[in-house]
């Protein structure tokens, strides 16, 4: 099995030496995705309800640029600058996990790409 780095113009380009994602077999592996605006590569205005918005749409253009959807995701990890955010972003989140339930993992960070509030990654199965 071979590596196959994935791109879409439709989610955040990376800023670093990174792959958005990164297909192996039957897995996607996604970058962590931070809430910058596709189009302008700015951070999304706005609170962490914002930011959880964006930063779930940028996954969802990811996986989608992989054939899959949040239906196929294994398992998630958020990372919180502050834990006190944990239920506004977990609401965003329970939005896109409405009848699928992945793994978890949620973790507080001292800071965050971009002075970010959140960011999560996942791994999928196609």
């Amino acid at each position: 099995m071979k590596l196959q780095s994935l791109a879409t113009d439709k989610a955040p380009a990376a800023i670093g030496p990174y792959s958005q994602a990164v297909k192996f077999g039957d897995l996607l592996f996604c970058s962590g995705q931070i809430p910058l605006d596709p189009v302008s590569g700015e951070m999304s205005s706005g609170g962490i309800n914002e930011q959880a918005e964006r930063v779930m749409q940028n996954i969802s253009a990811v996986l989608s640029a992989a054939g899959a959807g949040f239906d196929d995701v294994i398992k998630s990890t958020i990372y919180l600058v502050d834990m006190g955010d944990f239920a506004a972003v977990n609401e965003v989140y329970g939005r896109y996990f409405s009848s699928h339930k992945p793994a978890r993992s949620t973790v507080a960070v001292k800071s965050l790409p971009r002075g970010a509030l959140v960011e999560i990654e996942v791994l999928a199965a196609l």
